[in-house]
């Protein structure tokens, strides 16, 4: 029973520190997620430049009459909706990041997307080195997600 104690204590803690390290930003700050003032179409790039991202952080989108969409590169750099990813119309949308690399937000609204209501964001795995070749996509989501399953698992095995 101590063996299997000092095995599952460990994961525990590390699920522990996952789950606490997330944190939650609000897109665009105070300014929330909206048509950018025609002399600052280049807002949201600014914003996310100064923040960094990682797998399990969340982005807040708060709007009134908008919505956001989850689109490819394609959809972002040219505001092409037609094939979106995922779409958001309820005023409040919590979006988890769960994969490194780049996500791509614009408006559902094809004119407020080229006049600069986009936003891309670089996700970082949890222990980013920039010189080590990241894993792929596939490989650290199913390991974070085998260890909150084993961590689960283990649990119901040690308390009564």
């Amino acid at each position: 029973m101590a063996s299997l104690f000092s095995f599952v204590f460990p994961l525990i803690i590390l699920y522990m520190s996952v789950a606490i390290s997330a944190k939650e930003v609000e897109v665009g700050g105070s300014a929330g997620w909206r048509l950018p003032p025609a002399n600052d179409t280049e807002m949201y790039t600014k914003w996310a430049s100064s923040k960094r991202f990682h797998i399990g952080d969340s982005l807040s989108f708060k709007y009134d009459n908008n919505s956001v969409e989850v689109v490819d590169k394609v959809g972002y750099y040219h505001c092409n909706l037609t094939h979106p990813i995922s779409v958001f119309h309820d005023g409040r949308t919590i979006i988890v990041l769960d994969q490194p690399g780049p996500v791509y937000f614009v408006s559902g609204d094809e004119e407020k997307c080229k006049n600069g209501q986009r936003l891309m964001v670089e996700v970082m795995s949890k222990h980013h080195n920039p010189f080590s070749p990241q894993p792929s996509p596939s490989s650290s989501v199913g390991s974070l997600r085998f260890v909150q399953e084993y961590t689960i698992m283990a649990l119901f095995l040690v308390l009564p």
